[in-house]
């Protein structure tokens, strides 16, 4: 457990990882079992549809070992949740968590209870009603849907603006690392990429990468972001003429389109790229 860094916490996260609160309950045991201390939840709260629910699934966590909770709002979350669930979640934790829940981000709580905000609001309807720019208020990693979905709102680049630099946070690290529920083992944030099996932690740390055999990691691992371009487009890529927002935006739609044209066994899983636009 020391040298996969686990030994300093553990959350759950997703996706949201309430949508199978039988299996939420059951890692909680296991993780509690391994004596791994920090252990906690991050959740939009859409499931806190009532105080008897809200409150009965929070304690049997809390018995069954998990620390702490952390509670997501924002106006892409207010979008999709109804923010009385989200206060009644955030009242409900602190009865049972204490100084243990994190509300994140805790501006826009207080602006969405000064607001009189119950429902849902869509983030059209609520940018017309307060003039806020996202871009300088939430935090946002430009990756993943985000990178597609929100383009619009952002400059963008030609590909070779990326190539000097360094990917933010750092590509490999010893801290704050994911496993996804295939079994994957994720450099940091970055999303349908594996390292390899997480249920194979000590063959993983024993034998290392195989890179010769992973293309994609190694041109990432040795920060070579223009070796990956040239290496996709000799597979036929093609640069987005509109540019790109990011270095995550540019990174992620050359793996895409690999994965469209070959195996690789590194972008994993499938199901990931499917889902981007």
């Amino acid at each position: 457990m020391r040298k996969a860094n686990l030994n300093y916490g553990f959350h759950f996260t997703g996706g949201e990882p309430f949508l199978n609160s039988d299996l939420l309950l059951r890692a909680t045991e296991i993780v509690n079992e391994l004596n791994i201390p920090s252990t906690f939840v991050e959740t939009n709260c859409y499931w806190c549809i009532n105080e008897r629910l809200t409150r009965e699934k929070l304690q049997l966590l809390k018995e069954k070992g998990l620390k702490g909770i952390l509670i997501s709002v924002n106006p892409f979350y207010l979008e999709y949740v109804p923010f009385e669930r989200t206060e009644r979640g955030i009242k409900i934790s602190q009865e049972i968590f204490g100084k243990n829940l994190m509300i994140y981000q805790l501006e826009y709580y207080f602006l969405f209870k000064r607001l009189g905000i119950k429902e849902r609001i869509s983030v059209k309807d609520y940018l017309n009603l307060v003039k806020d720019d996202l871009r300088e208020r939430v935090e946002m990693f430009l990756m993943g849907r985000a990178a597609y979905n929100l383009k619009e709102l952002y400059p963008k680049y030609p590909a070779n603006h990326f190539f000097d630099q360094p990917c933010q946070p750092p590509f490999l690290r010893n801290w704050h690392n994911h496993f996804d529920n295939y079994g994957n083992y994720l450099p940091g944030y970055c999303g349908g990429i594996s390292l390899g099996d997480c249920r194979n932690l000590n063959e993983l740390l024993k034998d290392g990468l195989d890179l010769e055999r992973k293309p994609v990691l190694k041109f990432l691992i040795n920060e070579d972001f223009k070796g990956l371009f040239h290496f996709a487009k000799d597979f036929g890529y093609q640069e987005l003429r509109e540019g790109y927002v990011s270095k995550c935006h540019l990174c992620i739609d050359i793996r895409k389109y690999l994965l469209e044209r070959g195996e690789f066994d590194e972008l994993k899983p499938k199901e990931f790229y499917s889902h981007l636009e």
